[in-house]
This record gives structure tokens, sequence and C-alpha cells, in this order.
């Protein structure tokens, strides 16, 4: 299910992930986001979509581009905090494979030309 090929699928739903548990965990408790972490998650979600490394891109927190504002990258670190070290007991599949992937130093195709400032 998981090993699709499409690494920003994955991504996606590793994001989701959680953020979900996040939510769950440190708000709300129940099985719909809060409006706050719904806004996170539709925002990764579309920075996902814009990624200019797609199927190399490394993790986010290892990516030399930094597509997040500020205030919302904060936001996911703090989730991220939250979340990674559960993972492992409730998406083991997917934590392991953003392990995997975090171990890349950078992205495939990334030319230090590559991005203007």
């Amino acid at each position: 299910m998981f090993l699709t090929g499409d690494r920003i699928l994955q991504e996606k739903r590793t994001v989701e992930a959680m953020i979900r548990l996040h939510c769950r965990d440190q708000h709300q408790g129940a099985r719909e986001l809060c409006a706050n972490c719904a806004a996170l998650l539709d925002y990764a979600l579309t920075r996902l979509d814009r990624c200019p490394f797609q199927e190399g891109k490394t993790t986010c927190a290892k990516c030399p581009v930094h597509c997040y504002k500020p205030d919302m990258r904060e936001k996911i670190r703090s989730v991220m905090r939250y979340s990674g070290p559960r993972m492992l007991y409730r998406h083991p599949a997917l934590a392991l494979l953003h392990l995997m992937h975090g171990r890349r130093k950078k992205p495939l195709g990334w030319k230090e030309d590559s991005v203007s400032d």
C-alpha cells in the first residue's frame, strides 16, 4: 500500500497522519481536525504539490529550499516533535519510510545554483 513509488503521495499520507495524531491528542480528541490543524494540513499538502523536487525529495527538514512561511514552519515542527516518536506505534510503515527518506542528505537533482535568492 505505501510502496507505490509516488513519493509525494507517501509524504502526504505521513504528514496527514502526524497532524491527525497531534490534533487528536493535543486539541479536541475527536475524529475531525480542529480548524487550526485543518488549515495546517491544507497548507502542507499544497506545499508538497508545489515541491520542486517531487519524487527526488528528501524530508522537508533536510531540504535546502524552505517553502513554508515561518509561522507555518514552526507549527509543523511542533506537530512533528510530538507525533514523530508516536508514529512508530501508530503508523510504523509510514514512520520507517519517512526515516529512510530522511537519510538522504540532499534532494535528488539538487544543484546549488538551481534555486535563486
